[in-house]
C-alpha cells in the first residue's frame, strides 16, 4: 500500500544508523548491524531489499580490506626496526583511517537514501 514503509525498511534504518555509529563504539556496534541486516534479509522487499544487500556488501568488503591494512600495518611494524618500514606504516596507518571515513560516510550516505526511498 501506498504510505507504508516496504518490508524491511525498519531494519535497514536500524543498522544504517548501527554502522553510522560503529567508530564511537569501537566496531561493537557494527556487528550488531550486520546481525540486523542478516536477519531481515529474508522478509525485506524493494529498496528496503537492496540497502540491505548494500550493507552486507559494504561490510564484508570493508572488513577484507581492514584485514589486508592491518596485515601491512604489522609487516612494516617489523620492517620499521631497520627504518625501511617507517613511509610503510603511515602509509598502512592512513589506509586504515581512510577505510574507516570511507565506510562511515557510505553509512550516511545509504542512510539518506533509504530515508528518501531512494535505492543505494
Amino acid at each position: 500500500m501506498a504510505g507504508q514503509p516496504s518490508e524491511g525498511k525498519v531494519g535497514a534504518l536500524i543498522a544504517w544508523a548501527l554502522f553510522i555509529l560503529s567508530i564511537p563504539s569501537a566496531n561493537v556496534l557494527v556487528l550488531i548491524g550486520l546481525v540486523v541486516s542478516y536477519v531481515t534479509r529474508g522478509t525485506a522487499t524493494g529498496v528496503a531489499r537492496q540497502h540491505i544487500e548494500a550493507q552486507i556488501r559494504l561490510f564484508w568488503s570493508v572488513f577484507w580490506w581492514t584485514i589486508a591494512a592491518w596485515i601491512g600495518i604489522l609487516i612494516s611494524a617489523l620492517a620499521s626496526v631497520v627504518l625501511i618500514g617507517i613511509p610503510f606504516l603511515l602509509l598502512f596507518l592512513l589506509v586504515w583511517f581512510l577505510l574507516s571515513v570511507w565506510f562511515t560516510i557510505k553509512s550516511v550516505i545509504g542512510l539518506l537514501n533509504l530515508l528518501n526511498d531512494k535505492p543505494i
